[in-house]
């Protein structure tokens, strides 16, 4: 049992505790000794009071002289604790009695009694015997030696003993508290010497291990608690020394590491500076570029010239998926992405991606599976689209042969959606490592058909940003399973969204406005739409646009027009003023070479659709139809 006794309570306990036991073993010790010897004296002084008396009384015994008998009882009771005096003869007859009577005791003993009586009363009975030989006074017969001649019986009061032993009782008690006081006042002074220079050296270690190393202990006495104190205080002040050299090296490693990190700042932000320069001016080729490939794909060639377009097409398209891969690294770096979860059914999702991937997969002699599940979770059904395919693409990209499944099972509240593939295996040292850019552990050559090294780093971001725990078994040579985990949502009525048809037909006669100061993306995005039918009017400015649109005289039903363009205005104030001149109604599509956070959230705050350069014609042509079906409806 722990007991939270202080120090000083500690030491009168060990003080007082052997002090009181002793005191109190020894007063009871010696009175009850004492009282012993009393009560053992008086019983001797009564014995030999009785033994006088017997002596005394011995010639008129012998005499049966009754009066001398008498007055010898009679003078006897002057002792203060006599109270009765009996003399019988041989026969048990009383002879002589003087104050309280007392009964004779068995003559045919002859032997000395001492006896207890009810009344705190000592009767002591003594035989009285012949000393010598002498003759009887009546008939002149001898009587032998030692012969019993009769008894003597006394009655001592013990009413003196009682008291004496109350006195005695009392003076034992009294020096018992005596020394109890002593023993506690001495305790008290030896634990006050002891116990503060310890409490003064507790409180000291306490001081100091809150950081005030000022602190010092009154150095006193002297043996082990003096060498204690003077230890104390010599730690004291070196801990303040170390604490002092100490803050001066954080102080200086703080500004080194600040100087530092202000170097970094600037060099990372010229860095931003110059990748977005050099990403705006990439793009708007890459951008013209794609364009370019999908007009000329249009028209009709020979078998060679396919052949070659199709080359470029590839190579562009290897290009355009850096730049988005990069994108959307960039997008989940600095924030701008933001989750909509929402409850949502897995199946549609499951359907798509047999549809989309199961076509490459047979073109690679691989066999993918995915199981059909009713399945619902809670998710940004977007982001966590982009999650799957990044899975299944990377899945079968690095299987030789086999089977790539993708299933889904319950797991209480949560659903594991699971990728498992029979592909070359990722070994356990590398599998935090592929989760990095351009990660690609069985691509040494860098060989594009490979992918970048992207996906699963896309996938790490999408899944924190989520908040889906992404786990990987794996091993080499016996394939990979990758596992993404959801809550669980219950299943919910369907509705089915009307599906636009995503048609050039659909173009066909449509005027569309564009505004473009790079030469060759308007070049390029003008053939494209007029490819599709449109009737496009095009200009490097929003003042050139206006003269054009009132020389045609028509309106337009769609503006594209860029972000960066010439003077102080950008994309969002052309919109806007061409919205004041022909309607708020007028359907915007924003195109831009930026990849800037800033950029995003501007246009996402004024409700303008953005693509970033490059901009693939099937992603554009999604866009403008959406924006052209929206037109005339109650939302627009």
């Amino acid at each position: 049992m722990n007991i939270g006794w202080d120090i000083r309570t500690r030491v009168l306990i060990v003080a007082l505790v052997p002090t009181i036991v002793l005191g109190i073993l020894l007063t009871t010790s010696l009175t009850f000794s004492r009282l012993s010897d009393q009560e053992d004296a008086m019983r001797m002084q009564g014995q030999a009071l009785a033994r006088q008396l017997g002596s005394a009384a011995e010639f008129g015994l012998i005499s049966d002289n009754r009066e001398q008998l008498q007055r010898l009882a009679t003078s006897a009771l002057t002792s203060s604790d006599l109270q009765g005096v009996s003399i019988f003869d041989r026969k048990g007859g009383l002879l002589a009695v003087a104050g309280m009577q007392a009964h004779s005791t068995n003559m045919l003993t002859g032997d000395s009694s001492i006896q207890m009586l009810s009344n705190q009363m000592l009767r002591i009975s003594e035989p009285v015997r012949a000393t010598s030989p002498v003759k009887s006074t009546g008939k002149q017969k001898m009587q032998a030696s030692n012969a019993l001649l009769g008894q003597i019986v006394v009655l001592v009061s013990q009413e003196q003993l009682e008291q004496l032993k109350w006195r005695q009782v009392a003076t034992a008690l009294g020096t018992l508290i005596i020394v109890l006081c002593g023993s506690v006042i001495l305790s008290f002074y030896m634990s006050a010497t002891v116990s503060k220079p310890i409490w003064r050296i507790a409180q000291a270690m306490t001081d100091i291990g809150r950081g005030k190393l000022d602190t010092r202990v009154p150095v006193e006495g002297r043996g082990s608690l003096r060498n204690l104190a003077e230890g104390i205080n010599e730690m004291a002040a070196r801990l303040a020394v170390v604490r002092d050299d100490m803050a001066q090296r954080i102080d200086a490693a703080t500004s080194q590491l600040r100087e530092r990190t202000e170097d970094a700042e600037r060099a990372n932000l010229a860095k931003s500076r110059f990748l977005a320069a050099a990403s705006h001016d990439l793009r708007q080729p890459m951008h013209a570029l794609g364009l370019f490939i999908a007009d000329l794909a249009r028209k009709q060639h020979s078998a060679e010239s396919r052949l070659l377009i199709d080359r470029i097409a590839a190579s562009a398209e290897a290009m355009e998926n850096l730049l988005d891969s990069l994108l959307d690294i960039s997008k989940l770096d600095a924030g701008v992405v933001t989750a909509n979860p929402r409850p949502f059914a897995l199946a549609p999702l499951f359907e798509r991606i047999e549809t989309d991937y199961g076509p490459s997969a047979r073109e690679r002699g691989l066999r993918l599976r995915v199981r059909p599940t009713q399945l619902w979770v809670h998710s940004d059904p977007l982001l966590f689209e982009r999650i799957l395919m990044n899975l299944v693409s990377n899945a079968l990209r690095y299987t030789l042969k086999g089977t790539v499944f993708v299933v889904a099972r319950k797991r209480g509240d949560h659903v594991l959606i699971e990728v498992l593939d029979s592909g070359v295996g990722i070994p356990q040292e590398e599998q935090a490592a592929i989760f990095q850019e351009f990660v690609q552990l069985a691509n040494p050559a860098r060989d594009r058909s490979k992918g970048l090294g992207l996906g699963l780093a896309i996938v790490r971001r999408l899944a924190d940003l989520l908040y889906h725990p992404i786990t990987l078994r794996s091993e080499p040579g016996r394939g990979s399973i990758f596992g993404v985990m959801l809550p669980r949502a219950p299943e919910e009525n369907q509705q089915t969204q009307p599906v636009l048809l995503d048609t050039e037909q659909e173009f066909v006669g449509k005027i569309v406005a564009v505004i473009d100061d790079d030469t060759l993306a308007q070049e390029s995005l003008v053939g494209l739409l007029r490819a599709w039918g449109c009737f496009v009017v095009a200009a490097d400015g929003p003042d050139k646009l206006m003269l054009s649109l009132a020389e045609v005289e028509v309106e337009p039903d769609i503006l594209v027009s860029d972000y960066r363009l010439p003077g102080h205005r950008n994309g969002l104030d052309v919109i806007a003023e061409l919205r004041h001149r022909f309607g708020p109604g007028l359907p915007a599509l924003l195109l831009s070479g930026d990849t800037g956070p800033e950029t995003l959230r501007s246009a996402t705050d004024q409700g303008i659709p953005l693509l970033h350069k490059p901009v693939r014609p099937a992603k554009l042509r999604a866009a403008l139809a959406h924006l052209l079906g929206r037109q005339g409806t109650p939302e627009a």
